[in-house]
């Protein structure tokens, strides 16, 4: 028998947890105050529910999004140190936690990150709690001095009384500056006064990551920890009907072969003994008579839903009906895009300890409260009843959000093998249960026509569109008359002028799971709507910039992404020979995003991607750095999926395993990047993590008609014969 940690005291599990992970349960459970006291420190004073000071000057900022790679964990403390006006060499920061958002009335409000949203929607209420803090610090110095606390100013951590030559630091006031109230309002900074935001700073999460310090959820490592493989259903919506373990049983190191309902786990005292013992179990499945679906079938199901006479219209301007009947020329096409999966780089997990009616959860998540809402669920316990310690992530791209599919099964592993055991359990998904058990990008199909007048101006614009809904499953309320406007984002919202526009829905829901994906509608609407545009200037003789420019009202943000693109691609500068360009244009998330690539096609058909120019306006930019990193991550993440990414169906089983039949895009093929920040300021604050990769692969497209005359219209490009004659 293996030796197992049965029980430990809280102080000895934090203690050995320490030394094993890294700092892990110290760094990423306790609230700061608790770190602090735990290192001989004297402990932080809150200052607001975002702000910790300490003695020694040092400001903890906490932070209820997640860090995943787009740089959230170092601009969300910007917008508070901005407002502050501490020394920003002083700040840190540290995940706000759940159980205090429960007995706090929610005081961090959302933790969900997603929608490019953790900047845009937290900025005003984040350098309120920057102003608050100040203010408060100050009023605490002018109390001490008997001072007007108008005539104190408070600069670098330093608060300062000019008449008297009297100063003090945040440090030293913060214990009086916690008694006080808050102050009911405070005037922000005018962006003209920024000194912090707008400027380049070094991620905090950078050194770990480079140094191999950090510690992601599938690192997570607990005194006594036991790990788990799972296989589900190969046929969504399938149950488990008979299980043939017993070979497994005889593998060294198993510990348990936990049976769910559509799911099987083998529990060991490694990952790799657990998962070699999984490959041995025979299971029968309930296919739930989804079997027989294939990528075909899903195809006609989406074809027959736009050729239904009945299908919902979703937006009607004008008589698009009349007007394409009347237009001196039709243009009509189909395009398509396929299932994607978020291949995230860190596969699912979750580590889970159940303790009678409780249970400790460590995830690598998007949605705090949802991990904390699906955990309590599975346990069938208040949510109160749940200690969740947040990890970065490892990539996100949308699988980590809505659905908590990897927290359900480790708590549901956890509490039976803790039936037996006081120890906790590691849930990893290996790579191939990650592909085939995705929720995926929905599946799409475009029918469109355009009418033309004799001068070439777009008279009608008609578009239908068959696509799964995401909301169906979330938030069904939001799906009303069969239409969910999520799914038709950049159709619905069109920048450009027509007189006369419609656009159906055909809501046709597969059994392949759908969520949010890296820009959702976002990413795949633009490549039917893009690439039209692109037909119709050609068809047209005119200049893809030209033809938008007429069709795009003066002082249009999109019009503006565009130009500024068009202007640093030198777009009527002539290129290198056998070099060709494409163009292409979407807002999404509050921000504008216009793209230009470059490329060339050979004779044997193989595309060379040689320069993406990528012009964004967010309204404004909190960290430059993090910002052109984000455009560099999106062009990457944008074209592998418009050149290589799709998931197919047969025999109602997801068709890709692995990385070597679900490719990604290697470093040779990876093309130079321009990032062109264009923010126009005012109210507007956009997001930054998917924006920059809506116009990519109508951009990529474009550019390939002008190489090889040959029109894309279903991705990815993969599947096409680009070979010249």
């Amino acid at each position: 028998m293996d030796t197992v940690v049965t029980s430990a005291s809280r102080r000895s599990f934090l203690k050995a947890s320490a030394a094993i992970g890294g700092g892990l349960a110290i760094e990423f459970t306790l609230p700061a105050n608790s770190l602090a006291q735990s290192r001989g420190v004297a402990a932080g004073q809150e200052v607001t529910a975002w702000i910790l000071i300490y003695p020694d000057e040092r400001v903890v900022v906490r932070i209820a999004r997640s860090e995943m790679g787009q740089g959230s964990f170092t601009g969300l403390p910007m917008l508070v140190a901005e407002e502050l006006q501490c020394d920003w060499k002083n700040v840190s920061a540290e995940y706000a936690s759940t159980t205090e958002q429960m007995k706090r009335n929610r005081v961090w409000g959302s933790m969900s990150t997603g929608g490019s949203s953790s900047i845009r929607t937290s900025h005003e209420i984040l350098r309120r709690a920057g102003a608050t803090a100040r203010t408060m610090l100050i009023n605490a110095a002018a109390q001490q001095w008997n001072v007007a606390a108008s005539e104190c100013v408070a600069e670098n951590g330093v608060i300062t009384h000019a008449a008297s030559r009297r100063s003090t630091t945040f440090g030293k006031v913060a214990d009086a500056a916690a008694r006080l109230d808050a102050p009911k309002d405070v005037k922000l900074k005018d962006p003209k006064d920024w000194k912090l935001l707008g400027t380049a700073r070094k991620r905090f999460d950078i050194p770990d990551k480079v140094t191999g310090k950090q510690v992601y959820g599938i690192d997570v490592t607990l005194p006594g920890m036991l790990h788990a493989s799972v296989m589900q259903s190969p046929v969504f919506g399938g149950k488990v009907r008979s299980v043939d373990s017993a070979a497994a049983e005889k593998i060294r190191g198993v510990k348990q072969i936990v049976r769910l309902e559509n799911a099987v786990a083998v529990v060991a005292d490694n990952w790799w003994r657990a998962n070699q013992a999984l490959k041995t179990v025979k299971v029968e499945w309930d296919e739930a008579g989804n079997s027989n679906v294939s990528s075909d079938s899903i195809m006609a199901l989406l074809s027959a839903g736009l050729d239904d006479p009945a299908i919902p219209n979703a937006k009607k301007t004008g008589d698009a009906a009349t007007a394409l009947s009347g237009a001196a020329r039709v243009m009509e096409a189909e395009y398509f895009t396929p299932y994607l999966n978020h291949a995230t780089m860190e596969p699912q997990n979750c580590t889970a300890w159940v303790k009678g009616d409780k249970v400790e959860v460590w995830a690598p998540t998007q949605n705090a409260e949802g991990t904390v809402t699906e955990a309590a669920k599975a346990l069938g316990v208040p949510e109160i009843n749940v200690e969740f310690h947040k990890m970065h992530l490892g990539g996100g791209f949308g699988r980590r959000g809505v659905v908590q599919d990897f927290v359900k099964l480790a708590v549901l592993v956890a509490r039976q093998v803790n039936t037996r055991l006081d120890v906790p359990v590691k849930l990893t998904w290996s790579r191939e249960e990650d592909i085939k058990q995705g929720a995926y990008r929905p599946v799409s199909l475009y029918r469109m026509k355009a009418g033309l007048d004799a001068a070439g101006n777009i008279t009608a614009w008609h578009s239908r569109i068959a696509a799964p809904s995401i909301m169906l499953s979330f938030q069904p309320d939001r799906v009303r008359n069969g239409i969910d406007t999520n799914a038709l984002g950049g159709f619905i919202d069109m920048p450009y002028t027509v007189p006369n526009t419609q656009v159906d829905y055909s809501l046709k829901q597969p059994h392949v799971p759908v969520t949010f994906w890296r820009a959702v509608a976002h990413s795949q609407n633009p490549f039917a709507r893009e690439c039209f545009i692109d037909e119709m200037a050609h068809a047209t003789n005119k200049d893809p910039v030209e033809f938008r420019r007429v069709i795009l009202k003066a002082g249009d943000r999109n019009l503006l992404v565009m130009e500024a693109a068009a202007r640093a691609a030198g777009w009527n500068s002539p290129l290198p020979a056998g070099v060709h360009r494409g163009i292409a244009v979407q807002d999404s998330y509050g921000s504008y995003a216009a793209a230009v690539i470059e490329l060339s096609v050979s004779d044997a058909g193989e595309i060379d991607v040689k320069r993406v120019v990528v012009a964004v306006d967010s309204g404004y930019v909190v960290n430059p750095d993090s910002a052109k990193a984000q455009i560099e991550s999106n062009v990457v993440y944008g074209l592998t999926a418009a050149l290589l990414g799709e998931i197919t169906i047969k025999n109602g089983r997801v068709e890709q395993s692995n990385f070597y039949d679900y490719q990604m895009l290697r470093i040779n093929r990876i093309p130079k990047v321009e990032s062109v920040l264009v923010p126009t300021g005012g109210t507007a604050w956009g997001g930054f993590g998917e924006p920059p990769l809506s116009p990519l692969a109508p951009a990529l497209c474009n550019a390939l008609f002008a190489a090889t005359g040959k029109r894309i219209r279903s991705l990815p490009v993969k599947n096409h014969d680009l070979k010249q004659a």
